[in-house]
């Protein structure tokens, strides 16, 4: 079973949600009508939060999963965790000014990208070896 996985899947996309709900009270605040997406640099960059993280959701969660059945469900949970806290740093850097998202992307970059290796490490090794 993978219950810690399943759990920090649950939080990445309470995350996702919650950037939703961002987007739409930065609408409310700054006067931005849907469909549009442009007309003020602050909610710009709240909207640019809710994006981004959606780019990075398909990297993330196979990454995540395969980690977790070919690895161990702790380590991809603890990663996952390190994903959605590097999110949430690039959330409150990112609404600040555009130059201070830099720590939270890196951060959850290179936790997407160590469940990526792992993966296809571990997938590559038991090709190998079966």
């Amino acid at each position: 079973m993978f219950h810690f996985t399943a759990l920090v899947t649950c939080l990445a996309i309470l995350f996702y949600f919650l950037t939703g709900a961002q987007v739409a009270k930065a609408r409310a605040a700054f006067g931005i009508k849907a469909p549009a997406i442009s007309g003020n640099p602050d909610f710009e960059r709240v909207f640019r939060v809710q994006m981004n993280t959606l780019e990075w959701l398909p990297i993330f969660l196979p990454a995540l999963w395969l980690f977790a059945i070919y690895i161990s469900d702790v380590i991809a949970a603890a990663l996952g965790l390190v994903w959605i806290v590097g999110r949430i740093l690039y959330m409150t850097g990112y609404s600040k000014a555009a130059n201070k998202r830099g720590l939270g992307f890196g951060i959850q970059a290179g936790a997407a990208i160590l469940l990526w290796l792992g993966a296809i490490g571990a997938i590559a090794w038991r090709l190998v070896h079966a």
